[in-house]
This record gives C-alpha cells, sequence and structure tokens, in this order.
C-alpha cells in the first residue's frame, strides 16, 4: 500500500513539474515574441563603415591570395 501511495505522488510531481514547465515555455515564447531583438532604437545609429555589407561590397573586398595554375 505504502508503495501505490509513492508511485502516484511520484507520479503527480511529474505531473506538476511538466505542467509548471510548460507554461514557463509558454510565457517565455510570448515575451520573446513581443521584443523585436532586431530593431535598433530610434536614437541609436551605426557610425560609418559599421553597417553590415552587402554581397556585392563582400566580393569587392576580397583580395587574390597567390597564383593558381
Amino acid at each position: 500500500m505504502e508503495t501505490l501511495i509513492a508511485l502516484v505522488a511520484a507520479a503527480v510531481l511529474i505531473t506538476l513539474g511538466t505542467r509548471i514547465v510548460h507554461r514557463l515555455n509558454a510565457q517565455h515564447d510570448a515575451r520573446i515574441a513581443a521584443r523585436h531583438y532586431s530593431d535598433p532604437f530610434p536614437a541609436i545609429f551605426r557610425p560609418p563603415g559599421h553597417s553590415p555589407r552587402t554581397p556585392t561590397e563582400q566580393a569587392a573586398r576580397r583580395r587574390a591570395m597567390g597564383t593558381w595554375p
């Protein structure tokens, strides 16, 4: 009888823990969805030369490294 009570108690604790983790994940996902991490602050601007480079700029910056027959 004591074993049965212990098993039921363990199952209840596992169920409650799973439910709490699920709710915390849902809250975290909602918090992330509400925030736009990729948008810069309106008052902050990147200094010249620090913006992401376009593919054409990246290709222009590449130099030939030696020769290949």
